[in-house]
């Protein structure tokens, strides 16, 4: 089943021209339509005309926020530059009119600059207007090295262009955090948000899990088995890292047996997780090196993830069997206002945010065995569960990505457990990784 979701177009012309693109679209994540036909090469760039070509179509494709029109239905004529569309040359109605029916047009042509620089010339036009002049969006060049690296660097930068005009965040330049145990340990690693650059983090050969990022990227927290006392005692510890060195950061564990779910107030300056410091798992804030630490929940049961409205500041999502079974619960910063969001049935597990604060998705056993969850998404305001995946193997550990329109999460579909994306209706779904078992993704944005 597809959810709805509020997508506010409100776009100004990149190149200083006033924008056509206003209003708000409620509906399907993808309500307009663009032609992408390929790119050519010149001048020694035609080598790297297919990268930048197949790079270009995923991005636009896989963002969620355009309908990309099949090649088959495109007109014999393909421009290159604005200059085509001259009489008896390329026209606009080629492309608004059936077969292609497009709203809009990207086009261009790769050229060598020189030995080491490769040249994106790229355009958009809304083809719906009645002339060139008035269709151009934007017009710009872009700069790459002479290489397929650099093919896929001005296919991202002019695909960020076009969404940026139709309000959408590129997911350029974003990461997922997750947990492999493909060198034999679990460890933290971390990819590009398409699956490539795939790198570990951690190695303490031993078992690391749960990463959480900070707000603006710069730091990662996590949970180690490690040892603590005199007498060696194994104990989960939470471990902050700084992304960019390496290092870790102190942070002052409570003593306890485990402390675990850590998460990164969207102040950056606090980090909420949960510790068997009294006997049961509670949830606790502190400083992001664990001083001040307060308590926020009291209760004799296992109260554990929390996640807080990025949005606002104020609710936290966790887990708590208070109830009897684990279920979604919501409560403010103070540890006040206690609400269950789920029913009471089934097994409820690793909630979210979205990045607007308005939806959470979650896992949920709901109409299934015990342990075979799938993941569903809530409208906060509504408290109304729609199902994401079905029939589909045990799928866990949702995360929103930084742009509102996907979900990272992992799968068991075999004897692995691997990590994919989808859009936030559920559709398009894509395997990122195949080593090991690979859990507990967390989408991270671009460094600040």
């Amino acid at each position: 089943m597809r959810f709805i979701l509020g997508i506010v177009l409100l776009v100004g012309s990149l190149s200083g021209q006033s924008s056509d693109i206003t209003g708000t679209v409620i509906g399907t994540l993808q309500q307009r339509s663009i032609a992408l036909p390929d790119f050519r090469g010149a001048a020694g760039a035609d080598a790297f005309a297919k990268t930048f070509n197949d790079t270009l179509w995923q991005e636009i494709s896989d963002s969620g926020g355009l309908k990309v029109i099949a090649k088959s239905l495109y007109p014999a004529i393909v421009p290159q530059q604005p200059s085509d569309f001259r009489v008896g040359g390329a026209a606009l109605t080629d492309w608004s009119n059936p077969p292609a029916k497009a709203n809009y047009l990207a086009f261009g042509y790769l050229s060598a600059q020189d030995p080491t620089t490769l040249v994106l010339f790229g355009w958009l036009y809304n083809v719906g207007q009645p002339d060139p002049a008035s269709a151009q969006l934007f017009g710009r060049r872009y700069y790459g090295s002479l290489d397929a690296d650099g093919a896929k660097k001005v296919a991202r930068d002019f695909a960020a262009d076009i969404l940026r005009q139709f309000n959408i965040k590129s997911l350029y330049g974003t990461s997922i955090y997750f947990v492999s145990d493909r060198t034999g340990q679990r460890e933290i690693w971390s990819m590009d948000y398409d699956g490539e650059n795939q790198r570990r983090l951690t190695n303490h050969r031993g078992n690391s899990k749960e990463p959480a990022v900070s707000p603006d990227a710069k730091l990662f927290a996590y949970t180690m088995l490690a040892t603590r006392g005199r007498e060696k005692t194994p104990s989960w510890q939470i471990v902050v890292q700084s992304v960019e060195t390496g290092k870790r950061l102190p942070f002052e564990n409570p003593p306890a047996p485990t402390n675990s779910s850590p998460d990164f107030a969207p102040d950056g300056r606090h980090l909420l997780f949960a510790s068997t410091l009294s006997g049961w798992a509670q949830i606790y804030i502190s400083n992001l090196d664990g001083s001040d630490r307060r308590r926020l929940t009291n209760f004799e049961s296992i109260d554990v993830s929390p996640r807080v409205n990025p949005k606002t500041g104020r609710d936290i999502l966790f887990i708590s069997g208070r109830s009897g079974k684990q279920q979604l619960w919501r409560m403010n910063i103070d540890g006040g206002d206690l609400e269950m969001l789920t029913n009471g049935e089934g097994e409820v597990a690793n909630p979210c945010w979205s990045p607007d604060g308005r939806l959470v998705a979650f896992a949920w056993t709901q109409g299934y065995e015990l342990g075979a969850f799938n993941i569903f998404v809530m409208d906060i305001a509504t408290h109304k569960p729609i199902q994401l995946t079905k029939d589909s193997g045990v799928n866990e550990n949702p995360w929103w990505s930084p742009d509102g329109l996907h979900i990272v999460y992992s799968s068991r579909r075999g004897r692995s457990t691997e990590i994919f994306t989808m859009l936030g209706d559920g559709s398009n779904s894509r395997q990122l990784t195949k080593d090991g078992n690979n859990i507990q993704p967390v989408w991270a944005p671009a460094i600040q």
